[in-house]
C-alpha cells in the first residue's frame, strides 16, 4: 500500500530481441530507493528469451505484442500504466541509483512542473583480454530531449497525446517538441539520471536512418507551428527554454 505521500510511478522498458541486456535495466529499477514503482516490460516481438529475462522477476508486468517498433511498444505501456508518473528505459540502459529519488525531490520543490529532464552519461562497450567486456565513460554528461533521462507527470500525455508511431528513430525528440509547444512547464536538474550503453547493436548507430527522422520531426514542428493568419512561424522550441534549478 502507498504511503500518502508517495505517487505510483510507472516505469515502461520496450524491447526487442533484449536478453542480453534486459536483466541489467530491471536491476537498475530495482535498486531505486523510490519503492513505489511498477515496472512494465513491452516485449516488441522478440524471438529469443526476453519473455523468460522478463518473467524471472517477481513483480515485473510482462506485455507481449506483435513486432510494432519502439514507439508503439512504448504506447502500449502507457495503456498499461497505473501511476500518476510516467519514467522510461531502453532495454540497454541503465538508470542511474539515485533518478527516481532526485527527479522526485525536484517535483516537490516545484509543483509546477510537468516534466524533470535529468544528463545522460555515455558509455561505450570495451571488450577485456579475458573474453569479457565492460562499459566505461566516453564523453561527458550530455542534456538532450531524452525519455530515458526524464519523469513525466501522467497529465502531460492527456495534454500532448501519445508518442507518435511512425517514427523508427527520434520518436522523444518529437514528444518533447510537441510537448514545449503546447506550452508544458519543462524543468532541468544537472545531475546524471541516464546511463547510455552504447553497443555494436544499438539501433541508435544508424546514423544515416536517424537524419532521416530528425528532419523529418524539424519539419512537422515548422507544420504545426506556422502561423496560417499571418505566415509567420514561431521560433523552434530549444533547450535553452527549459527551467533549470
Amino acid at each position: 500500500m502507498l504511503k500518502s505521500e508517495e505517487v505510483l510511478v510507472s516505469a515502461i522498458i520496450p524491447v526487442y530481441n533484449g536478453e542480453v541486456f534486459l536483466a541489467d535495466a530491471i536491476s537498475s529499477m530495482l535498486r531505486q530507493d523510490y519503492k513505489a514503482l511498477e515496472i512494465i516490460v513491452v516485449d516488441d516481438g522478440s524471438i529469443d528469451r526476453t519473455a523468460f529475462v522478463a518473467r524471472s522477476f517477481p513483480g515485473v508486468t510482462y506485455v507481449y505484442q506483435e513486432n510494432r517498433g519502439a514507439p508503439a511498444a512504448r504506447n502500449r505501456g502507457l495503456q498499461t500504466a497505473r501511476g500518476g508518473m510516467i519514467a522510461f528505459l531502453d532495454a540497454d540502459d541503465l538508470w542511474s541509483d539515485d533518478k527516481l529519488a532526485l527527479q522526485l525531490a525536484c517535483f516537490r520543490r516545484k509543483p509546477s512542473a510537468e516534466i524533470v529532464v535529468g544528463y545522460t552519461q555515455r558509455m561505450q562497450k570495451v571488450n577485456l583480454a579475458d573474453g569479457r567486456y565492460e562499459f566505461r565513460n566516453f564523453s561527458d554528461p550530455v542534456l538532450g530531449m531524452d525519455f530515458v533521462a526524464s519523469l513525466i507527470r501522467r497529465s502531460v500525455f492527456d495534454k500532448v497525446g501519445l508518442i507518435d508511431e511512425t517514427f523508427r528513430q527520434c520518436d522523444d525528440w518529437d514528444w518533447f517538441m510537441r510537448a514545449k509547444e503546447r506550452g508544458i512547464n519543462m524543468m532541468v536538474h544537472r545531475e546524471v539520471t541516464r546511463l547510455y550503453r552504447r553497443h555494436g547493436s544499438n539501433i541508435t548507430n544508424e546514423v544515416t536512418s536517424g537524419n532521416h527522422y530528425a528532419i523529418m520531426m524539424l519539419k512537422r514542428s515548422l507544420e504545426r507551428r506556422r502561423n496560417q493568419e499571418t505566415g509567420k512561424t514561431m521560433i523552434l522550441p530549444r533547450l535553452s527554454d527549459f527551467e533549470e534549478e
